[in-house]
Parts: C-alpha cells; structure tokens; sequence
C-alpha cells in the first residue's frame, strides 16, 4: 500500500499503478499482539484496500500471484488473469515455513502464531478455551526466525492480561528462542537490550531458553534443544505448554521461489543499493521479502528482521528510483534502512533505535517506559490513517524523524 501511494504520486496521473493482493484487507500487522489477546478486534486494524486505494486512481487486483514471470513482464494470478508490467514491485512478506518443524503451527500443528490478522483472530480463540482451564504457556521464536519483537512483545502482553485476570500464578511461563542472548534481536543487540529485556523477563517471571532450536511439537509439549556457543547440544527441554505461540522462520512465497536471478534458495528477492533485481533491472522489491544476510552467524540460525522504518525506507528508494528509470535517469536514491521498533508490555513498554539497522551503527540504544505503550497505541492510529488517506509520509511526520535523526534516504550519491 504505501509503495502504491508514493509510487503514484512520484509519477502522477499520467502512469498507471495496479495492486494485487491476497484478501482484500490492509492489516496493520504491529496489531496482532492486541488481536492475539483480545484487546483488538480484527476490523479495528484492518482498511478495505480498494476503496483506499481508488481514491487515488490505484486499481486493485484481489487474487493473489501465482506466478511471476519477469522475461516476459508479466504476473499471473491465481484467478487466471495475467497482468502485463513495465515495472514490477514485490512487496509480498514472507511465506511462514511452519512445515519445517513437525507439529509446528496453527493450521496443522499445536501452536499459535500472530504473524497475520487471521492467525491472530485464531490465537485470540485458542486463548479463550485457555482461560477456561490455564496452564503452562510457551511463547518466543522458532530457529531461523528474523522477527523477534512481537514474541517479547506478545509474551509480556500475556503477562500483563493474565496478572489483571488475577490467573498469573497459575500460568508457569517459558520464553524460547533461537537468540545467542536475550535482546539479540537478530541485530546483535541493540543498545542495553540484553539487559532491559533480561530484567522484564525476570521481573515478570519468565523463564528463558537461548540458542533453542525446536526439534518437535507434540499436543502438550514442546522438545526443545538447548545449544552451546558452538552449536552443539546441551540439553534437552521438554516443555509442557496448554497454549503456545511461536514466530516461525520465514522463506519467500510460492510465486517467486525458483525464479533464477530474481531470488536467493530461499526464496527472497535479490536486490542492489537501490532496491533494484540485479537480473531484471526493471523489478524492485521492499520488505519482509527481500534477501538481507544476517547480521551475525549464531550458533542456532537467525536472521536479521525488516522493521516498519526500515521497509518505507525502502518504499521511498525504489519510488524515486522509478521515477528516475523513466525519466532516463540513473538511480541514485538509497534507503537508509534505519530501524524504530516499539514494543508495548501491556503496562509499560520497550523502544529500539538503531541508525543504521546492520552495524556498524551511527545510533543505537534501548529505553522502556508507560511512554512507549502511549506511543505505540498513538502510532497505530496515525498508521491507520496514513493508510485510509494515501499520505505515507505527512510533513509532521518528517520533521520530527528528522529532528531525531532517522531519515528515510542517504544523502544523494553519484550512480556507478
């Protein structure tokens, strides 16, 4: 949606700009912690994407691609229809591998997930019959995850529901992750977040597994390997859970897997500085689904996640990049890829900076606070509009991420 809008409005009403899309909502995807646990409900963070998008002359394609076909610029999609394309722009996220570990899942597994509004709708449910009979819960990521935020997120939002539901203390709780630490985030931590989320984990009594890898999930209980620095096995956990949610690694979508030159084995989207397809020079990607390296090896894989910033960074590059393609122009405009995450505890809340995202870093550190849920809940408001209104980055907005330092382009850089 936000590539749609800058897009169209860096090249005007003499372009044409088609979306297509699985579903016909927008989810605003930071929600479904809160979904997850009832403190939203599904249509509070969701838009009907054709009529946002009409009121900007965007067209609207609800079938999701079947296949992406760039020698001959075209995408097919799964109701037949075939789109031709001068520019193609991949912004799909990412498939959720949870057929890489048996019993994983909240389709054909044991385990719940709030990577989408429909799983999060599904969580939501699993946690009501829950609460009818509480039990011991595990929460956190599986190994080769790249997005552990919202697993922090919904593990201490649970906390929090369950202590004001005065049914904590019979909710043994476990945190398990592929991390080499507490805080690693995937980014080698980031500021003190090592110990500001080893100190809510504590406070809050949360046991933790590092350097987890989840061999097998059965209905009642989760097998756990715990590793050494070198990536041996240490120990085996078997974990008894009555409800468990786990962010699963991801791999790129059916639609662009196996494409030569245009994805890396697993699957995401290959792209120089300037968000362009090596190969196919006319394809463009942003998001969840382009290829980035981790920014570490771990012992147990990680991989290094996409923030909200760091994606509409990527979005203005490739809009002005675009925009100089059809001009005749070389592409100059590269994201700055700057990370801000806010994750919010229920009661309080922890916030992340990191300029740039991969180290080594111009800026970087971790505060927590009430502020940070009061900021979280203001963002999803003002994200939500954004979306309704087609404004994906309003002069306020601008200046005060100025005024902080995060920018959403390097400096203008003389093309190769």
């Amino acid at each position: 949606m936000s590539a749609a809008y800058e897009i169209k409005d860096a090249l005007g009403s003499g372009h044409r700009v088609k979306v297509v899309g699985e579903g016909g909502q927008f989810s605003f995807t930071p929600s479904n912690p809160w979904v997850g646990i009832g403190w939203r409900k599904p249509g509070e963070v969701q838009i009907d994407a054709a009529a946002a998008l009409a009121r900007h002359d965007i067209a609207f394609y609800d079938s999701p691609v079947s296949a992406v076909l760039p020698t001959q610029n075209h995408v097919q999609l799964q109701d037949g229809r075939s789109l031709h394309y001068d520019y193609l722009v991949i912004t799909t996220g990412p498939r959720l591998a949870f057929d890489e570990i048996p019993g994983f899942g909240p389709k054909n597994g044991y385990t719940q997930s709030v990577c989408t509004t429909p799983h999060a709708t599904r969580a939501w449910a699993a946690y009501e019959a829950f609460l009818k009979a509480p039990g011991p819960i595990v929460v956190g990521a599986a190994q080769g995850a790249s997005c552990f935020g919202p697993a922090y997120e919904f593990a201490f939002l649970l906390d929090t529901d369950l202590r004001r539901r005065k049914l904590r203390d019979k909710v043994p709780m476990t945190f398990v992750t592929p991390e080499p630490y507490i805080g690693h985030m995937g980014l080698g931590g980031v500021g003190d977040s090592k110990g500001l989320l080893e100190k809510q984990l504590r406070e809050r009594h949360i046991k933790w597994v590092t350097n987890a890898r989840v061999d097998k999930v059965e209905p009642d209980q989760m097998l756990v390997s715990e590793h050494d620095a070198h990536g041996q096995p240490v120990q085996q956990h078997a974990l008894p859970f009555a409800y468990a949610m786990l962010i699963p690694a991801f791999t790129g979508v059916a639609a662009v897997r196996g494409v030569e030159g245009l994805v890396n084995p697993r699957g995401f989207v290959l792209i120089d500085k300037y968000q362009r397809n090596p190969t196919f020079p006319n394809i463009y990607s942003a998001g969840v689904c382009v290829a980035i390296p981790p920014v570490e090896v771990t012992p147990i894989p990680t991989g290094a996640p996409k923030t909200g910033f760091m994606i509409e960074s990527m979005v203005t590059a490739l809009a002005t990049n675009i925009k100089s393609a059809i001009e005749g122009k070389p592409a100059t405009a590269e994201a700055t890829w700057n990370a801000v995450c806010l994750a919010d505890m229920g009661d309080s809340g922890a916030a992340f900076v990191a300029i740039p995202q991969i180290p080594p870093r111009n800026v970087t550190w971790a505060r927590e606070g009430k502020w940070v849920h009061l900021a979280k809940v203001a963002f999803e408001k003002y994200f939500m509009h954004k979306i309704r209104m087609g404004k994906t980055e309003p002069i306020y907005e601008k200046y005060v991420m100025k005024a902080l330092g995060i920018e959403r382009l390097k400096p203008t850089q003389k093309s190769p």
